[in-house]
């Protein structure tokens, strides 16, 4: 990846993150990985984002201390754990086109996602076991695969429509604890390389910025807004590599 490439693509992608993971709950999470995929293979873009994200994870844990659901997160991890299994031996069976096309659909999926959360004016829900192990199983795969666990985590917890403060809290933990695992795998299938860890090393100043400039943000902008742009953003990314990997 060129100095330019990098400065078009990552320093936006990973400055969003950092944002997002700050103070939106990770909600556009998912954008990184599909927009440094229009430069490069999607696992070269996976293998530079997870230290990055681990960064990130660390950098809010000190805000998001002890706000968690603790019962939310016995529910979700061991899915989770499962999902990174699955993720970890079915590696190298799909091609990178095959990758290519599942980043774009997530990312439309995530968007979808977001419209019909929007329309949603049910009454809050309860933790469920079945649907919380199902979704976040769901979501440690497609966080393995493209670091893009966010939409099947927002199907589950959104509608529970618990404190804002809580609600990050509980998706930072997830996944902190989520992509820490993700390193040994990613470890002894060789992803992490001299070129991934140098580019990871040199966005990651980039994410630490923007962790704290979302929980700055958090209390002081119009949210409406932010995710509107946001999400048609991710819109056209994942609309791009549909059509470059089909």
């Amino acid at each position: 990846m060129s100095f330019a490439e990098l400065f078009l693509l990552g320093i936006p992608a990973v400055l969003l993150t950092g944002i997002s993971k700050g103070g939106f709950g990770g909600a556009l999470g998912g954008i990184a990985v599909p927009l440094l995929a229009l430069m490069m293979p999607p696992t070269q873009a996976a293998a530079i984002m997870l230290p990055i994200l681990c960064m990130a994870d660390i950098t809010g844990l000190r805000r998001f201390y002890g706000k968690w659901d603790p019962h939310n997160l016995k529910i979700m991890l061991p899915g989770a754990l499962v999902g990174v299994l699955i993720g970890t031996l079915s590696f190298g069976l799909l091609s990178e086109r095959l990758i290519g096309l599942m980043i774009g659909g997530i990312a439309i999926a995530f968007f979808l996602l977001n419209v019909l959360n929007a329309a949603d004016s049910q009454a809050p829900t309860e933790p469920k076991l079945l649907k919380g192990s199902l979704l976040s199983g769901i979501a440690g795969f497609t966080s393995f695969v493209a670091h893009a666990g966010g939409p099947p985590v927002l199907m589950y917890l959104l509608p529970q429509r618990m404190d804002k403060v809580r609600y990050v809290a509980t998706v930072n933990c997830f996944f902190l604890l989520t992509n820490a695992i993700k390193l040994v795998p990613y470890a002894l299938l060789g992803q992490f390389t001299r070129t991934s860890l140098t580019a990871s090393l040199a966005l990651a100043p980039i994410v630490v910025a923007g962790v704290w400039l979302g929980i700055w943000l958090q209390s002081r902008v119009n949210h409406t807004w932010f995710y509107r742009v946001a999400w048609a953003g991710l819109l056209v990314t994942g609309i791009q590599l549909l059509v470059q990997n089909w």
